[in-house]
C-alpha cells in the first residue's frame, strides 16, 4: 500500500481516499471525514432537533465506515453521503414515532437555552424545521443543497440532474412554500 505524505491525502479525490480506506488506510477515512463533516452537520441541523444533532451525525459516520467497503463509485461519494444522511434522518424520525415522541421539540423547550443562541434563534430554527419538514421532498432537497450546503445554483442542477432553469424554477417554488408553511 503506497503511504500518502500530509499534502498527497488533503488533495486525493474521495474515489482516491475511499480506495485507500478500502485498502486498510485509516488516515484517508480521516481526511473524508474532515472533508465531509461541517456539510454533514449543517444538513442534520436544519432538520434534526438541536439536542440530537451531534448524535445523529455521529451515527452517519458510524453507518459510512460500516457501509463504505460497498462503495461502488456508481455515484459521487458526496452523493452517496448525502443519501445515507437523509436515510438516517428518517430512520431518526421513524424510531421516535415509535417511541410515541413528538417529532419537534415545543417552542417552550426553547426558552432558556442559550447554548451557543438565544431563545429566540432556538424558537426560529423549530419553527424553520417543522416548515421544512411539512415540505415536499425535492423541495426540501432543493433548500437544503443551498442553505445547509452552501451549494451554487450549477452544482445544485448537476446533482439533481436537472438543467439550470429548471434547478433554480424549483428553488423558488420551494422558497415560496416554505414561506407559506412559516406563515401559516
Amino acid at each position: 500500500m503506497k503511504q500518502f505524505s500530509d499534502i498527497d491525502i488533503q488533495e486525493a479525490s474521495d474515489e482516491i481516499l475511499i480506495q485507500h480506506f478500502k485498502d486498510g488506510n485509516k488516515e484517508a477515512f480521516e481526511t473524508l471525514y474532515h472533508r465531509h463533516i461541517s456539510n454533514v452537520y449543517k444538513r442534520v441541523r436544519y432538520v434534526i432537533p438541536e439536542a440530537e444533532v451531534e448524535d445523529v451525525t455521529q451515527e452517519i459516520f458510524i453507518a459510512v465506515t460500516k457501509s463504505l467497503s460497498s462503495f461502488r463509485g456508481d455515484s459521487q461519494f458526496g452523493t452517496w453521503l448525502r443519501t445515507l444522511t437523509n436515510h438516517k434522518v428518517a430512520e431518526f424520525y421513524r424510531k421516535r414515532s415509535r417511541k410515541q415522541e413528538p417529532l419537534l421539540a415545543p417552542l417552550s423547550d426553547a426558552y432558556g437555552k442559550t447554548e451557543g443562541s438565544t431563545s429566540q434563534m432556538m424558537e426560529e430554527r423549530i419553527y424553520i424545521q417543522k416548515a421544512l419538514s411539512q415540505l415536499p421532498d425535492n423541495y426540501r432537497e432543493v433548500l437544503l443543497l443551498r442553505f445547509a450546503e452552501d451549494l451554487q445554483f450549477n452544482e445544485i442542477a448537476e446533482l439533481m440532474n436537472q438543467n439550470m432553469e429548471a434547478t433554480k424554477s424549483l428553488f423558488r417554488r420551494a422558497v415560496a412554500a416554505l414561506r407559506n408553511q412559516l406563515d401559516k
